[in-house]
């Protein structure tokens, strides 16, 4: 994958022992369960001891001229082993770091992805209450932990940003009291902490660039459940000040799971959890990728009537997809949408377990 540093570290070894940890049970890690006492800006960063944690930024951006952009920028990190070690090198891998850098020239109709993945090393990547950061290489989120603002770096081949994040709105805990529930069992969910509403300021490719994104950070340890095969997660931000996040996992035979769920963010920042019962995501409009050839939903009507929410929700452009360099990797689709109906918005759409499911066969 682009951005492997290390000539020591094989490539195919590298994405064999990520695709392991990113779908394997581990051991010697913490579950997630009820009674998480959150403390930020502490709780804004990593947590080893939990097998995977990931923090996405995505946004909706345009530029003076009215040219309209859309952006991710995400940090995974992957736990791959705990406990002492009597290895003491500074490349030892206790975990590894993905990173998925995109963005979508929604008027200009096309769509630019990056990937790189790395061991910790001598700082190459990480994340650190100490130093305010999350990066990987030179692509990076800088934090002011009092304000709560954050600043977005990168660099690739094709594109670069600098992205000034303010919080419009405080960080939200989904799910109930921040633990969210993907399947029946003790420890079979996630921490859920997400900024629905950060104001956007700073350049793409040396344009300048005002807009909203939306930040979740996650971490856990149970994977999916052998019988689920990915979700459909939604980020909204309306022009009446409200979000929500909604997402569903899907099983193997098409189904939908009854732990999926969503929140509510009222314009004063309350939020409210929403049950599988709340809501229905229904797919109008399909697209197939010419790359993998899965077929991804890129319209859907969203409906959640005990807040009188009936609505559209449409791709910017169909090929959002992210192809993962390697088979042994996962491949999904993200990207800008809007919506359209009972409130006007925008925000981001991940599709996931439709290429092949998230897990090793």
């Amino acid at each position: 994958m682009a951005g492997l540093s290390n000539p020591h570290f094989p490539r195919i070894a590298a994405v064999l022992a990520l695709a392991a940890s990113l779908f394997g049970a581990g051991t010697g890690y913490r579950q997630a369960v009820p009674g998480y006492h959150f403390q930020f800006p502490r709780d804004h960063f990593d947590h080893p001891e939990f097998r995977t944690e990931w923090w996405y930024y995505t946004g909706n951006v345009h530029a003076g001229n009215g040219h309209r952009y859309g952006f991710e920028l995400v940090f995974f990190r992957q736990g791959q082993r705990r406990g002492p070690s009597d290895n003491p090198s500074a490349w030892r891998v206790d975990d590894l770091y993905l990173a998925h850098l995109a963005l979508t020239d929604i008027d200009g109709k096309r769509f630019h992805s990056h990937q790189r993945l790395n061991r910790a090393g001598p700082g190459i990547a990480g994340a650190s209450l100490a130093q305010t950061r999350i990066w990987n290489g030179n692509w990076e989120s800088k934090w002011d932990p009092n304000s709560g603002r954050q600043t977005l770096s990168a660099v690739a081949e094709d594109l670069r940003f600098t992205l000034r994040l303010t919080p419009r709105k405080p960080p939200i805990l989904n799910g109930e009291n921040g633990l969210s529930q993907k399947a029946e069992g003790v420890g079979k969910a996630s921490y859920y902490v997400s900024f629905p509403l950060l104001a956007v300021e700073g350049s793409v490719n040396n344009m300048d660039v005002t807009g909203t994104a939306w930040m979740d950070h996650e971490w856990f340890t149970h994977q999916l459940e052998s019988f689920q095969a990915g979700w459909d997660w939604f980020s909204v931000q309306l022009e009446n000040n409200t979000e929500f996040m909604l997402f569903q996992l899907r099983h193997l035979d098409g189904t939908v799971d009854p732990y999926s769920s969503g929140t509510y963010i009222d314009p004063n920042g309350r939020a409210t959890h929403l049950r599988r019962s709340d809501f229905q995501l229904q797919p109008l409009e399909f697209w197939t990728s010419p790359s993998t050839h899965a077929r991804y939903p890129i319209r859907w009507r969203i409906s959640i009537p005990s807040l009188r929410v009936a609505m559209e929700c449409a791709a910017a452009i169909p090929d959002q997809e992210l192809v993962s360099e390697d088979t042994t990797a996962p491949t999904y689709w993200e990207g800008a949408v809007a919506y359209r109906g009972s409130a006007a918005g925008v925000g981001y759409m991940e599709l996931t377990g439709y290429a092949k499911p998230m897990r090793l066969d």
